[in-house]
């Protein structure tokens, strides 16, 4: 996940906003540190007094509470005087949305009746899984019609309407995740190749038949110009619309994009209402 989140001096989390408590704070909601050192494998107080969060996790939002204290001194007396200054935080954890396709395209068959087209589909589908397996891709929810539609100078021309969604999550996809906790920038970047790689395959149709076959074109073949591409947005469990972590009183236990309500709940990023 990308979270990293800045703040000064002595962090507190106010229990009124959460019940829970974590390793990183002391029974009193505090952490301390001196400045070089590690709180612990995720906290870090800097030389400057900045307090570095890192992977900062879906149950930690919440209310922050940033407290500066500093001594002031009069010239004329020499009197000093401790001063505290408060800063409140409300913090969230974010994440980018999932990405898959949906894409659509279009061939000419000789008949909307015959095994021929179920074949052809089938064939289509492992091709394209083929390509993208590598990228821990694959094909998923691939359906296809056979209406005849009137082309221009052609007349009634037999088509498929195929229909399918590319996603980032074939089975072993967590392997390419190497040590990332999230792996969210992994995955997206692999969809957004998976989807490069099909349209250049359908790309790649079109240019082979008008080049190679002289203008004879075989009964089954890709309809030039039919790719279509949809990018499909998903929050992962525990998050809801506009990627923000579902906050108390609410839940989300799948790949909705809102937070369903739930009053037993009290933590944050809650995927199931107890």
């Amino acid at each position: 996940m990308r979270a990293w989140v800045l703040l000064f001096a002595v962090l507190w989390y106010l229990t009124g906003v959460g019940r829970q408590r974590y390793s990183e704070r002391t029974k009193k909601g505090f952490i301390y540190g001196k400045p070089g050192h590690l709180g612990n494998y995720r906290i870090n107080i800097t030389e400057t007094g900045k307090l570095m969060v890192k992977d900062f996790l879906e149950p930690l939002s919440g209310l922050y509470t940033c407290t500066l204290s500093y001594k002031t001194v009069r010239a004329e007396t020499q009197e000093e005087k401790m001063v505290k200054q408060r800063y409140d935080f409300m913090i969230f954890a974010y994440r980018e949305p999932d990405y898959s396709y949906q894409m659509a395209v279009r061939f000419t068959t000789k008949s909307c009746i015959g095994r021929y087209n179920d074949l052809l589909f089938r064939v289509l589908k492992k091709i394209l899984d083929n390509l993208i397996s590598d990228l821990s891709c694959h094909v998923i929810e691939p359906s296809y019609k056979c209406h005849v539609v009137k082309v221009p100078k052609n007349g009634l021309i037999p088509e498929l309407f195929i229909a399918f969604q590319v996603n980032p999550f074939a089975p072993g996809w967590r392997g390419a995740c190497k040590d990332s906790i999230d792996c969210e920038d992994i995955t997206n970047h692999n969809i957004l190749q998976a989807r490069d790689r099909i349209e250049e395959f359908f790309r790649s149709q079109a240019y082979i038949f008008y080049h190679d076959f002289n203008k004879t074109l075989p009964a089954m073949h890709f309809v030039d110009h039919s790719f279509q591409v949809i990018r499909l947005d998903s929050c992962r469990p525990g998050f809801g619309k506009n990627e923000v972590v579902c906050s108390p009183g609410t839940f989300s236990p799948d790949v909705d994009v809102t937070c369903q309500t739930c009053i037993s709940v009290h933590i944050y990023g809650a995927k199931s209402c107890p």
